[in-house]
């Protein structure tokens, strides 16, 4: 007598071990990713044009904020004196998650720690001014 193999079982585990991957990454998008209380609120800003400075591995980083009705219309790095590969390539980077999220609560980027984090030091800078806060 042959034994015969559960295929539909086989077939059922990549669909299972999918679905635990995707609960596992839900509560991490909630807590500060997508509805996170770390969003950028556009109402809790003053439209106009803000700079920030932060502290980046070689010296400082200056941004520039535009802030609209909307929210950040613009963000642009002034100046810093990081290297092309990874620090100003990792702040690029930094640039589009922030408009692609609308946080600044962002990873740091591997290789790059201290460009990520005076980069997002300025940002924070920026938009503090653009509270009123500051």
């Amino acid at each position: 007598m042959v034994a015969k193999r559960n295929l539909p079982l086989k077939k059922l585990l990549p669909l299972f071990a999918g679905s635990l991957i995707l609960l596992f990454m839900i509560p991490g998008c909630l807590s500060s990713g997508f509805f996170g209380s770390d969003f950028i609120r556009e109402a809790s800003f003053i439209p106009g044009i803000y700079e920030g400075t932060g502290q980046g591995r070689q010296g400082p980083i200056r941004v520039r904020v535009q802030i609209s009705p909307g929210g950040i219309e613009d963000l642009v790095i002034l100046s810093h004196r990081e290297s092309t590969f990874p620090g100003a390539a990792a702040m690029e980077e930094l640039l589009e998650e922030i408009f692609e999220t609308g946080s600044t609560d962002l990873d740091i980027i591997s290789g790059a720690t201290f460009s990520s984090r005076g980069f997002l030091e300025a940002v924070e800078n920026a938009l503090l001014k653009a509270s009123g806060t500051q």
